[in-house]
């Protein structure tokens, strides 16, 4: 697999640290080349909103400048997928504004050509790199673990635009779930919001769709939600810090990034994947590992 420029989101090194030293163990664990690429930018989506043109502008300038890297993109923030995934069209259906875009990346020495493809890390774990390249360096899975994917929106809609699954019966992050022994438990709200857009514009209705989420996936049977989002991470655990000041937070499934749940079957130092002891206590991954049964070594035949 070639290299991959790793486009990181703004939020996790200010909120979310362990996203990315969780994500740089996993990939170093599972062998996937990539470079960091300091010059990269936002992604643009804050602008979408308020500036159009600025919004593509942020997003093209990172495209470009993997291209002249000669690179793809791999995220692991749904919003950063989203939004470089929706400049890519805008810009391959609409010449005038990719002219006029261009003319202002050429200040930079930047031009975009409309050849980087966008990939989300799951993207890269499911179709690029495959379920047994994963499967032969686990050490470990689980046994009896019951887990709600959360897919997060702009991971799946619009869906014109990502491609990245079914958007109404999406498969590949339970497929990566179940490979680390955990089971994929089907949810009534799993492909719902998980209300982060509305922090601070409607906390009441942020936290009753969010609460409401992991109500469901409690009644679902499941031990804790997988997230990939950073902005749904930093929503769920919002949930949790409302829910214990109300004291209201008894059997709310804790959220992990998919990165933690598969890092300790790779043998990742709990550490190095941000999970701390009161953690692993909580969500029970630890004292759910089973250790995999490695196939013994053919023996070497002997010449007559």
């Amino acid at each position: 697999m070639k290299r991959l420029a790793l486009f990181r989101c703004c939020v996790t090194s200010l909120r979310l640290q362990h996203y990315e030293t969780a994500t740089n163990a996993v990939l170093g664990a599972l062998g996937v080349v990539f470079d960091d690429v300091p010059a990269f930018g936002c992604c643009g989506y804050p602008l979408k909103n308020y500036d159009f043109k600025a919004y593509v502008l942020s997003a093209a300038r990172n495209l470009a400048l993997a291209e002249k890297k000669y690179l793809d993109i791999m995220t692991s923030c749904n919003c950063c997928y989203g939004s470089l995934k929706q400049a890519q069209k805008l810009l391959a259906e609409d010449l005038d504004l990719l002219r006029d875009i261009n003319g202002m990346l050429s200040k930079e020495g930047l031009y975009y050509r409309r050849e980087v493809q966008v990939f989300s890390v799951l993207e890269v774990y499911h179709d690029l790199l495959g379920a047994g390249a994963i499967q032969k360096r686990l050490t470990a899975t689980y046994d009896g673990l019951k887990v709600a994917t959360h897919y997060g929106c702009h991971l799946l809609r619009p869906s014109n635009v990502v491609a990245f699954d079914h958007p109404l019966a999406p498969k590949k992050f339970d497929d990566l779930v179940a490979l680390t022994g955990a089971q994929s438990v089907p949810w009534e709200k799993k492909l719902e919001c998980c209300g982060s857009p509305m922090g601070g514009v409607n906390d009441g209705l942020a936290e009753s769709l969010g609460r409401a989420k992991l109500d469901a996936a409690r009644q679902a049977g499941a031990e804790l939600v997988c997230v990939i989002c950073p902005y749904c991470q930093i929503q769920f655990d919002w949930i949790h810090a409302r829910a214990a000041q109300a004291d209201q937070a008894d059997g709310l499934p804790p959220a992990l990034y998919y990165h933690q749940l598969l890092g300790l079957c790779l043998g990742i130092d709990p550490q190095h994947l941000g999970l701390t002891a009161r953690q692993l206590q909580a969500t029970g991954l630890q004292a759910a590992l089973r250790p995999v049964a490695k196939a013994p070594a053919a023996e070497a035949s002997t010449a007559a």
